[in-house]
């Protein structure tokens, strides 16, 4: 049976693809988006899906990363520039190649603490916002 909150040991998250990681992340990021706009609104669900898709644009993380970079840890550094730096297998339509590369290892930084149980520090992190 698989249980939804598995997590992984700190070296089994850096031996992921930073690629997995960010997969990982936006997941993640747009679930934080998505409860945090329906728990704190009360808006119909075309207008929250135009809130949230502002936020995880790669545009929208490149901006938020902005404030974030200097708080991370220097693990957290490590995983974006991991992430940042991966080969894509796709390209943004909608942003500049650089804010997709952020955002990219600002996703990567997401999965990775999630994948590792850090709850709490993606809440602090997050709620910086």
């Amino acid at each position: 049976m698989f249980d939804f909150f598995t997590t992984v040991s700190e070296a089994e998250a850096r031996n992921l693809s930073p690629v997995t990681l960010a997969f990982v992340g936006d997941a993640v990021y747009s679930l934080y988006i998505r409860q945090k706009l329906v728990l704190s609104t009360d808006f119909n669900t075309g207008t929250l899906q135009k809130l949230t898709s502002s936020s995880v644009s790669a545009h929208g993380q490149s901006e938020l990363l902005e404030k974030l970079l200097p708080k991370f840890s220097e693990e957290e550094t490590s995983v974006y520039k991991r992430g940042r730096n991966a080969k894509k297998s796709t390209k943004s339509k909608n942003a500049s190649v650089a804010e997709y590369n952020r955002s990219t290892g600002f996703e990567a930084v997401l999965g990775y603490l999630y994948l590792t149980g850090q709850y709490k520090r993606i809440t602090e992190l997050l709620n910086e916002n």
